[in-house]
């Protein structure tokens, strides 16, 4: 039997009773990508194994608390591979900032760095056909595994125990998808992905301390031409809305 609960107050409001176990269902089911990190952690740690890890970086900032957190258990191989970024200019930018942050930076286990070709053709080759899709939909999808693939690839090459990327740590970023995306690259390449969801924990809060730390140059857009064109329309809008209401 379906039951409706009807309220009827500046409206009706109709809260179908299947919905709502429906919706509980999927947020009991909904996977703990920290939950499962900590336990493999926690592995780790009793093995007293120091496992290499290839992280794929989008920038300095996220890459900040992600860094400070892994090297206590991993030894890391920074990978800035990034053809999303519009300029040149951004890109040497970013590049900088993450080898200034490592060089910075101090470590319980060793942290390298490895920089991919830069060559925003790609980027826009995958994006073709997506380019009026808003931000945070199926273009940025493709985008993640993009980048991700690459880092897969080489982290099999070079033989690393797991592979992940710092993308999760921003609350605009789907840590779903990209742990989804992880875990089909995982068994093309044969190389474990690492769970992630960086956000969780206070970690995008601390990357930001870290930042301000740092004196990071922190971008406020993703790095695409979609993004940074969105991000000045937000702009626009706002210094018109602020504009009227003096």
């Amino acid at each position: 039997m379906i039951y409706d609960r009807t309220c009827n107050c500046e409206g009706t409001e109709q809260l179908r009773f299947t919905d709502i176990i429906e919706k509980k269902v999927t947020e009991l089911n909904k996977r703990n990508y920290q939950k499962e990190l900590d336990k493999l952690i926690d592995n780790i740690k009793k093995e007293e194994k120091v496992p290499r890890l290839f992280l794929h970086s989008c920038c300095a900032p996220c890459s900040s608390y992600v860094l400070e957190y892994l090297s206590q258990y991993f030894e890391i191989t920074v990978f800035f591979y990034n053809p999303n970024i519009s300029s040149v200019e951004e890109y040497s930018k970013r590049v900088a900032e993450i080898r200034r942050l490592i060089a910075e930076m101090s470590f319980a286990h060793p942290v390298h760095i490895e920089e991919g070709t830069y060559d925003p053709q790609v980027f826009y080759e995958m994006a073709k056909g997506m380019e009026k899709v808003p931000e945070g939909g199926e273009r940025c999808f493709k985008c993640y595994r993009l980048r991700m693939e690459e880092a897969a690839r080489l982290a099999q090459k070079d033989n690393y125990d797991y592979f992940t990327t710092t993308l999760s740590i921003s609350p605009l970023k789907n840590a779903e998808k990209i742990n989804e995306i992880g875990e089909e690259l995982a068994e093309i390449y044969k190389v474990p992905h690492l769970p992630s969801d960086f956000k969780k924990k206070n970690g995008y809060k601390r990357s930001i301390e870290l930042s301000h730390e740092y004196d990071l140059y922190r971008q406020n857009y993703c790095g695409c031409v979609f993004s940074k064109r969105e991000q000045e329309e937000k702009m626009k809008q706002k210094q018109i809305s602020e504009g009227s209401a003096l």
